[in-house]
């Protein structure tokens, strides 16, 4: 076959005219143009995301850190509240051990006066029984007699008795 013939010898030869046109018209120059300002908006692009990946980095070890003086101050805390109650409780105990050691000598006081007052009680008593009994000795002796030696003297006794 003739090659001039041949349509894909034609399709070749207008393709290469065709990309000599665009050549001399400087289309290369501006698709390269092209290609490198979409390139440049693309490293634009990834620069500003591994900005901002740096800048979230930060963040994080930021809020990591805060987190952590956060943990450690609340554990201070804890432990501060905890040493606090014990002391509380210590001294609650003590107070209370103290309080009725005061209430239990407060009641033996009163168990001790009214034991005092009790017994005075018994020997005012006792002290009176005795001298109506004394009385009535007396009243029955002196009836029958008008003087007895041992009632006088009995009677002088009584009185330093009854002090």
């Amino acid at each position: 076959m003739n090659l001039l013939l041949d349509s894909h010898f034609w399709v070749a030869v207008a393709f290469l005219v065709f990309l000599g046109v665009l050549a001399a018209a400087g289309v290369h120059r501006l698709v390269w143009k092209m290609l490198g300002d979409a390139g440049a908006k693309v490293q634009a692009q990834l620069d500003e995301a591994q900005a901002l990946r740096d800048e979230a980095q930060a963040l994080l070890a930021q809020v990591k850190a805060q987190k952590e003086a956060s943990d450690k101050l609340a554990a201070e805390m804890l432990a501060n509240a905890q040493e606090e109650a014990q002391r509380l409780q210590a001294e609650a105990q003590t107070k209370l051990a103290e309080q009725l050691q005061r209430r239990g000598q407060m009641a033996e006081r009163k168990i001790a006066q009214a034991e005092a007052q009790a017994a005075a009680e018994v020997r005012a008593a006792a002290a009176e029984l005795a001298a109506q009994m004394a009385e009535q000795v007396l009243t029955t002796r002196l009836a029958g007699a008008k003087s007895d030696p041992l009632i006088d003297k009995a009677i002088g006794q009584l009185a330093g008795k009854l002090q």
